[in-house]
């Protein structure tokens, strides 16, 4: 019964210990400053299957945050013109006074394309609407 009693009272306390640890203990103790502010996505058709996306991006800890606001697009545009895959070309990116630029290229197919860097766009597209990256 002491023992019972001792965990009914320590419980609270542990719960509280572990709500103080707070954002940086559940991520590692990575705490984000604030999350992005996605500015858009512009989408050109360079020739059949090949497109090219400029996105841009303010608030982000790094360049990797733009470069998947950037596939995050090519996976949706692949969706929304019938395919199911997209493989990455190239990605240029700049940031200039906070703002982050990705200009991006990307095949679009069917079929999963040869190389390295494909992407299988319903996964993508999956992921990118879970951790709340806007698509085209």
């Amino acid at each position: 019964m002491r023992a019972a009693a001792r965990i009914s009272t320590l419980a609270p306390m542990a719960v509280l210990g572990l709500a103080a640890c707070g954002e940086g203990a559940a991520t590692g103790g990575a705490v984000s400053r604030s999350a992005p502010d996605y500015r858009g996505v512009e989408t050109r058709l360079l020739d059949g299957d090949l497109v090219n996306f400029h996105v841009s991006l303010s608030k982000a800890d790094d360049a990797e945050a733009v470069r998947r606001y950037a596939e995050c697009a090519a996976a949706q545009y692949a969706l929304i013109r019938g395919y199911g895959f997209a493989r990455h070309v190239r990605t240029n990116v700049t940031r200039e006074g906070g703002i982050w630029r990705a200009d991006a290229v990307y095949t679009i197919s069917a079929a999963l394309p040869q190389g390295l860097k494909t992407i299988d766009a319903e996964v993508v597209a999956a992921n990118c609407a879970e951790n709340g990256i806007p698509m085209v």
